[in-house]
């Protein structure tokens, strides 16, 4: 048996027999991408407390993954097509090694963001490469079990990145969470050459640089302006990227229209199926990554779990999410994708109005049926939908077929964070200021309580710690009266700081059931979308009679 696996796939009379173990790398490449960003929300807080990050700096190292991963994938899953989409997966997994290296080391916000920018533009490799490969090494009658497969990986490092995040914080500091990174990219790059085939595109024609570079100056100020508007106003940044944005969107469509050769030919968006899955897609994250934006906190802050305690609390989403991949494989091939997307999406309708009911009451049990619910969810919609879209590309494109899928769920993660995060801080913030109206607290600390849940915590801990300075000061003076007033003053401030934390508690749940209503809205909306979009029939489901049997010998021999 040979140590590097060079056979090309394209050269194979039958299916290759490690195809199993070549699915393994590439769902280990897909789980550190995603886990890179789920890991960082449990890791946050001690991030801003070492750096002293402001919440543009949080958000901007949050969001400086995005931008480039986002941005870069439609034209490197091309290039990976052309040239080695083996190739593209170990090159990104490598750069995304020394971005994380990088951000071990950092030790300033600017540091930080440059060093997720590097591993966003390794992402932006690795992910369209997973599916291509995918694609390309799995008959066409296997292929919707392994993208399930794919697809649950995803879901499980949804959940997986905040227990692997709280386990490192809980003996380390916030950059071992970069360090992990490195010897798992390391050892899938070995797994690379050893167990998955090289492949590129027998017939693929001169890149479309023209419409690449289109493609990245969109994307990439699109989802720049869904980060600064909501966050940070609607500036002059925010407007300029918005213009740039949809300028850049006009002029990429129209040249892709006229090329003849083109990098996406955005005919296909007319196709309802094709259509209809990425809408899927898009709107499903922006419900997943939005509730996780918040869940997260809330678990953090409001419940008081440490990092550890958030990340095994997340644990029955990603049961779920495998139980309900294995429903997809299945319904899906007796029902059709449009019952089993739908349902999906209905379920994670039902998850985030759940969510609704959520008050300054609710325990950790308040949020099981909702996890478990959006989990299942998640099985049942996303892997049909990817199917669906790999399913639409010929061989010569998968790799801008796995690019146009990891697009759309990005954007419709960015969107999510963006929308829900701004209707979350704007709905805190509201609920805040009449908890705490015609408090004697000082203005500018209710201000600040304002900005999120952790300043208002933070508010109200340094108002408790004033009041046991004073009490201490009250114990150990000798003058009776000026002890009985520093008592006054301590208990008054007690009473304070108490006020505060449950007015920071019941403010953010009831936020947290404002923008869950919104957010089942929306998805509620979009599923009636999709639904009227997706057709009752899809060729791309089908699973050929010729590799059946093929499948079949195969297994005989």
């Amino acid at each position: 048996m040979r140590l590097v696996m060079n056979e090309p796939t394209e050269r194979m009379d039958r299916p290759y027999a490690r195809r199993w173990w070549a699915l393994l790398v590439l769902c280990l490449s897909l789980l550190i991408i995603v886990m890179a960003n789920t890991a960082l929300t449990v890791a946050a807080p001690d991030m801003t407390a070492d750096l002293g990050l402001n919440s543009a700096d949080l958000q901007w190292v949050i969001d400086g993954y995005t931008v480039p991963y986002a941005a870069l994938m439609l034209l490197l899953g091309a290039i990976g097509d052309k040239y080695s989409r083996r190739g593209a997966l170990v090159l990104g997994l490598a750069v995304f090694a020394g971005g994380s290296v990088f951000g071990y080391l950092a030790d300033s916000s600017t540091t930080v963001i440059a060093a997720r920018a590097v591993m966003g533009a390794g992402a932006a490799m690795i992910m369209p490469a997973t599916l291509s490969l995918l694609a390309s090494t799995f008959p066409r009658a296997e292929r919707a079990k392994a993208i399930t497969l794919w697809t649950a990986t995803a879901g499980l490092a949804i959940a997986a990145g905040p227990l692997v995040a709280g386990a490192l914080l809980a003996d380390h500091g916030w950059s071992s969470t970069f360090l992990i990174n490195v010897p798992i990219a390391i050892l899938a790059i070995l797994g690379a050459f050893v167990l998955v085939p090289p492949s590129k595109a027998a017939d693929r024609g001169r890149i479309d640089y023209g419409g690449g570079l289109l493609s990245v100056v969109w994307i990439a100020a699109l989802v720049y302006m869904i980060i600064e508007g909501p966050h940070f106003g609607w500036g002059v940044k925010a407007v300029t990227a918005a213009v740039v944005a949809g300028a850049g969107l006009v002029a990429f469509v129209l040249w892709e229209l006229r090329h003849p050769r083109p990098l996406l030919d955005v005919r296909r968006f007319t196709n309802r199926g094709f259509a209809g899955s990425n809408l899927a897609v898009a709107l499903f994250f922006l419900a997943v990554f939005g509730a996780f934006y918040y869940l997260t906190q809330h678990l953090q802050f409001v419940l008081g779990y440490d990092a550890l305690d958030t990340g095994l609390r997340m644990l029955p989403l990603a049961g779920a999410v495998f139980v309900g991949s294995a429903l997809t494989g299945f319904l899906t091939p007796r029902v059709g994708m449009k019952w089993t997307v739908t349902a999906g999406m209905v379920g994670g309708t039902a998850a985030l109005a759940l969510l609704t009911q959520v008050d300054a009451g609710s325990s950790y049990g308040d949020f099981v049926a909702p996890l478990v619910v959006l989990g299942l969810s998640i099985g049942l919609a996303l892997s049909p939908c990817t199917d669906a879209i790999m399913g639409a590309f010929p061989e010569s494109e998968l790799g801008v077929g796995g690019a146009v899928n990891d697009t759309s769920l990005e954007l419709g993660g960015s969107l999510g964070i963006a929308i829900l995060g701004s209707l979350l801080a704007t709905s805190y913030s509201g609920h805040l200021s009449d908890a705490t109206a015609g408090s004697k607290l000082p203005a500018s600390s209710l201000s600040t309580a304002q900005d999120s849940v952790g300043a208002g915590y933070a508010v109200a801990q340094g108002i408790g710690d004033k009041a046991r300075q004073l009490a201490e000061q009250a114990a150990h003076t000798g003058d009776p009266q000026q002890a009985e007033r520093l008592r006054a003053q301590a208990e008054q401030l007690g009473g304070g700081a108490r006020q505060m934390a449950d007015a920071v508690g019941s403010s953010f749940s009831d936020a947290v059931a404002h923008t869950s209503l919104i957010g089942a809205v929306i998805l509620g909306i979009g599923t009636v979308v999709v639904a009227l979009l997706l057709p009752s029939k899809e060729k791309t489901l089908e699973e050929p009679a010729d590799e059946s049997k093929e499948l079949e010998s195969a297994g005989s021999r």
